[in-house]
């Protein structure tokens, strides 16, 4: 059988072995230790924020951001439909309620329009998770506007736009909250882990506690409070570090993935590379993704059958949270007021395309082809 061709897959370098080797020599291999206080003084400092936690996964991150937020049972909690599952589960954790807002088509993260129509609707609703999709940045300025004027948290879920930037400012940083995630197919990876991040010490610290098993600092084994085994370890955290010595060198060349299929099917009408504002945002380009015309003979599940006869990964798009089983008795609000979805119609027309950046010249060439070929 041909190599295997990954969606994206981890690719290490180096430094993250030194950092490894380091835990090992100095018998830090138990949760927490240098590396990961290091990591997040790092990882703060890149994104430019004020304090980091370093967790067990992004998921974990987005719960502890719940928690700061004071989310409680009963309560409703917007979330953007159009992505991973565990940008909600945490929703429900707490016994809250997600509402799903649809994407718009300018960038396919969370619509404004839906927002507002959500908080007309629930005006009481205090907590957003706005995700910026497969690296593009959400229209981050409208949003947080808009919780403004209601007085809601916004919880931004950059677990797929390290790196990237709206407005000159990175991803994560633009509300209350932000998390990242570190799962082995992210832009880099520490195998499974998330940080969250935000400008206040206290809230950090209090997440910190939280995710330590909220033991209180007596001699004894105390707890006031429930608490969580969400902490990342000194290991994990050494990869961490050495990972982020090469984010840039990772965005450059996702960048010029996505740039290869664009020109490559510029000639093709019936493609649309997944958008994004060029005036306004720099994506991290995390996967490469396209749309393919509903009148087209050619389907989204033809190009990803024919690259799994050669051995080469691709996907759907997300499905839409609010088209989830076990979502279905949950509110949605659509960016057209007639009621149509951005979000199915993304999913429905989509597919997400070969994105790894150990792919060669010679690699990326057969899979356009491949596909031009269906469209010939």
């Amino acid at each position: 059988m041909a190599k295997r061709i990954y969606l994206s897959s981890p690719t290490m370098h180096g430094e993250e072995l030194q950092f490894v080797n380091e835990a090992f020599d100095t018998n830090w291999v138990a949760p927490l230790g240098p590396h990961v206080n290091a990591f997040e003084k790092e990882l703060a400092a890149y994104v430019n924020t004020g304090h980091a936690a370093a967790l067990s996964a992004g998921t974990a991150a987005i719960h502890m951001a719940l928690k700061l937020a004071g989310v409680k049972a009963g309560d409703t909690v917007f979330a953007s439909t159009l992505t991973f599952s565990a940008t909600c589960n945490p929703i429900c954790y707490e016994g809250a309620k997600p509402v799903f807002i649809d994407a718009e088509p300018d960038t396919w993260n969370m619509s404004p329009d839906a927002l507002r129509r959500a908080f007309e609707k629930y005006p009481q609703t205090k907590v957003v998770i706005a995700a910026n999709l497969y690296g593009v940045p959400a229209k981050l300025n409208e949003i947080l506007e808009i919780c403004e004027e209601y007085g809601a948290i916004l919880i931004e879920d950059a677990a797929e736009s390290l790196g990237a930037t709206y407005k000159g400012k990175q991803t994560g940083t633009f509300g209350k909250y932000g998390i990242f995630s570190f799962n082995g197919n992210k832009i880099i990876t520490t195998s499974g882990g998330g940080m969250l991040v935000s400008e206040s010490e206290e809230d950090m610290n209090k997440a910190r506690f939280l995710a330590t098993q909220a033991r209180e600092p007596e001699r004894h084994y105390e707890h006031k409070e429930i608490g969580y085994n969400y902490r990342m370890s000194n290991v994990l955290a050494g990869i961490g570090r050495g990972q982020l010595l090469h984010l840039d060198e990772h965005i450059a060349k996702k960048k010029a993935i996505y740039m290869a299929y664009k020109d490559a099917f510029a000639e093709i009408p019936a493609i649309t590379m997944n958008p994004y504002d060029e005036s306004c945002m720099e994506p991290n380009y995390w996967l490469s993704c396209i749309t393919i015309d509903a009148d087209s003979s050619v389907k989204p599940l033809d190009i990803m059958v024919l690259l799994e006869k050669e051995n080469i990964e691709s996907r759907p798009i997300w499905k839409p949270m609010h088209l989830q089983p076990v979502f279905a008795d949950c509110d949605y609000f659509s960016h057209y007021e007639d009621g149509s979805s951005v979000s199915e119609d993304v999913f429905n027309r989509g597919v997400c395309l070969p994105s790894d950046i150990k792919n060669t010249p010679e690699e990326m060439a057969k899979i356009i082809e491949m596909i031009k070929g269906l469209f010939a």
